[in-house]
């Protein structure tokens, strides 16, 4: 009997002995086990904190160790090496691309699933329409006070709050919305998304600029509490107006509409691209829905409510 059990484990040492280690003597992780880090835009912060809880909770010996910070920070991560994947709002431009390309490094960009930014004012305020050209001439300055918006008497200064210098929102807004210019001095970043919305609670003059993730989720305690707090604002492209709803996003028709990439630089099947499968797979595209957003890979059932009383 002692026999068998010195046979069982040495078999054991063996196999534990095999499994493939990295020039620093670390055993290697698999899609499904072992330990990364991975770097986050902070505006996808809810969305991504769901999929890494369901992904470990099914996979028990995988363990991913999640960064939050800005977009540039992110990509940075990526290219150094100090992050393998990253999960951000864009794929990688020509001159990142060249860096890799630089080491013999081919990234993998996955197209994982679609949110937006949304615009928040305070309770108080009851100008929740903005058209897109509003938005534009405020963000390059043409536009300062709320009265050039409503034509009333409130000449209240308009404050613009984001979340990061250096985010994906930022960006987003210069590239898309203010044709590349920099930002007016009434434009100004607060550190997070959580502090946008605090922000915008508490100033009546103020627009908020946050990730659709921390709103979107109308079962989530979280969300709905910050939703009390502030309003949503709808954005018109041309003269209907629509919330960041998934239904509208999913049509392209708000404005604000944004893509959301898995960023990988794995040579290999590690627990990168286990986690890129995952979330790309059904029950990663089941998290996209129940938050309010838009699955890349899974069809969204639109129904259109008529409520005319006959």
């Amino acid at each position: 009997m002692m026999t068998l059990r010195i046979i069982v484990v040495a078999m054991m040492l063996a196999c534990f002995s095999c499994r493939e280690k990295d020039k620093h003597g670390n055993i290697v992780d698999t899609p499904t086990s072992g330990t990364i880090t991975i770097a986050v835009d902070e505006s996808l912060k809810p969305l991504i904190e769901a999929e890494v809880m369901a992904f470990e909770g099914i996979y028990r010996n995988a363990h991913i160790k999640t960064v939050y910070t800005s977009e540039t920070d992110a990509v940075n991560m990526l290219i150094q090496d100090s992050a393998r994947l990253i999960i951000v709002t864009r794929k990688l431009t020509g001159k990142e691309t060249e860096q890799f390309t630089k080491v013999q490094i081919k990234p993998v960009q996955v197209n994982v699933g679609a949110g937006a930014v949304a615009l928040i004012v305070n309770k108080s305020n009851k100008d929740s329409l903005i058209r897109v050209t509003q938005l534009k001439d405020i963000l390059t300055g043409k536009i300062t006070t709320w009265s050039q918006i409503n034509h009333s008497k409130n000449d209240s200064p308009i404050e613009v709050i984001f979340d990061n210098p250096a985010s994906g929102i930022a960006r987003f807004l210069k590239d898309s919305i203010a044709g590349g210019l920099a930002l007016p001095s009434n434009c100004f970043a607060v550190n997070n998304n959580e502090a946008v919305i605090d922000y915008v609670s508490k100033k009546s003059n103020a627009i908020g600029l946050i990730g659709s993730e921390w709103i979107a989720d109308s079962s989530d305690a979280q969300a709905n509490k910050f939703l009390s707090t502030i309003r949503v604002a709808a954005l018109a492209g041309d003269s209907t107006y629509f919330l960041p709803y998934q239904a509208y996003i999913a049509l392209k028709q708000y404005p604000l509409c944004r893509s959301t990439f898995m960023l990988s630089r794995e040579a290999r099947a590690g627990l990168g691209s286990g986690f890129i499968a995952f979330v790309s797979g059904e029950k990663g595209q089941r998290i996209f829905l129940k938050a309010g957003l838009v699955p890349a890979t899974m069809p969204i059932r639109i129904v259109e409510i008529n409520r005319t009383n006959n």
